[in-house]
């Protein structure tokens, strides 16, 4: 029965791929969201239901909200993709406002749709996935890309992506449109009053380091190899502070040691992480914190924060049982140990309940996990993982 479940699901696979990329109707905001919006949901099962929340009506704390990153942020880009990484079908986005799958590499919601809805700002459109007018940027764009990397070449064996520095080229874009339509100065307030949230090189590890491509672990150790990525991040968020922007929250990497990927492909025991591989994040972690307060302490006006998504992954692996998660090692959706042999490709690989579980797929977190640091990257609310502030002091601060 599994044998030919796998076949069939893998001939599904393959033919994703040579899918041509299509202008697909997905809804980007939740059903009934009419304007900005803050909701505090009680679970995740009623963050999914439009009739069982709360919503209230309030000013924006911030104009738009841009964000730039890998499939952790990736809201539908890679539908419109010739690409292996895509999300467009069933089981993903089953818990998700619409119930109906949207590109996003969750069960329910990414961390950005939260901080959207805390900001008072509706759901911000993929930038493949809007139809290019100021109007329907002017809350926000997602650059997002699943599968890209800092690197360029990262992911490249997945199919098209969209690396860090064309993401940031499309901005560029962006803001050019900005500045033809409402004059530079109306686009330079626009811009540094928005906040752009940064979360990507997972896959320069995934798809490059731990691969070893071009024979990449024998010409750099892992220090070296976190200095490089550093260095060049360094560099992307100079380009960006050139474009006016000022706000920018820079995510860290989670613990991708305690995946199901690699607790299957290291054979670990009994659910235990890799900890040659989370020793390697931390490493960078630690690195990009620091280039973060340097930066900060350099660029002109600039509120810089680093949020260590490690920790805050830590925290919840560790006191899971607090935070009502019984399965911490399997995901949700896939198929051999631990479910993470092969990708999440059709809801018969699903677990029933998503929400007490920490893992959706082989790399991706459960929305109600999305949730919890989404709330750690807002207020701190269950552990201090930003520094030197959180995005609502950010926002505060500035504001004052």
């Amino acid at each position: 029965m599994e044998v030919s479940l796998l076949v069939s699901l893998i001939t599904i696979l393959i033919s994703s791929f040579f899918l041509q990329p299509t202008a697909l109707q997905i809804p980007q905001e939740p059903i009934g969201l009419a304007g900005p919006a803050i909701l505090r949901p009680s679970s995740s099962a009623a963050s999914s239901n439009p009739a069982t929340r709360s919503v209230l009506q309030t000013p924006p704390l911030a104009p738009a909200l841009f964000v730039i990153g890998d499939s952790s942020v990736d809201c539908g880009t890679n539908n419109f993709l010739p690409t292996l990484a895509r999300a467009d079908r069933l089981p993903y986005g089953r818990d998700f406002d619409t119930h109906r799958p949207t590109g996003r590499f969750s069960n329910g919601r990414i961390p950005v749709d939260y901080l959207a809805l805390r900001l008072g700002l509706p759901f911000v459109p993929s930038h493949l996935g809007q139809s290019g007018s100021v109007e329907d940027m002017i809350h926000g764009v997602n650059y997002a890309s699943a599968g890209a990397g800092i690197i360029f070449t990262s992911g490249s064996e997945l199919g098209q992506r969209i690396s860090l520095t064309q993401q940031i080229q499309q901005f560029t874009d962006t803001h050019q449109k900005f500045m033809l339509s409402m004059g530079e100065q109306d686009a330079a307030d626009l811009i540094s009053s928005s906040v752009f949230y940064i979360s990507i090189g997972i896959n320069d590890y995934i798809h490059y380091y731990l691969r070893n491509v071009s024979d990449v672990r024998n010409l750099y150790l892992p220090w070296a190899f976190n200095q490089f990525l550093a260095s060049i991040m360094r560099q992307q968020i100079k380009n960006l502070y050139n474009l006016n922007v000022r706000k920018m929250v820079v995510m860290g990497l989670p613990p991708i040691g305690c995946a199901p990927h690699y607790l299957w492909q290291y054979k670990s025991s009994s659910g235990e992480c890799i900890e040659e591989i989370n020793n390697m994040v931390m490493e960078l972690n630690f690195v990009m914190r620091y280039t973060i307060e340097q930066l900060g302490r350099k660029l002109r006006y600039s509120s810089i924060i680093f949020c260590d998504v490690f920790e805050g992954s830590m925290d919840i692996l560790k006191n899971h049982e607090r935070y009502g998660f019984n399965v911490t090692a399997d995901a949700c959706c896939g198929l051999g140990k631990y479910r993470g042999w092969i990708m999440c490709l059709a809801p018969e690989m699903a677990c029933g309940n998503a929400s007490n579980h920490i893992w959706w797929d082989q790399f991706h977190p459960t929305d109600a996990v999305n949730e919890i640091l989404a709330e750690n990257i807002w207020n701190s609310l269950h552990t201090k993982m930003c520094f030197p502030m959180n995005l609502k002091e950010m926002i505060t601060k500035k504001r004052a």
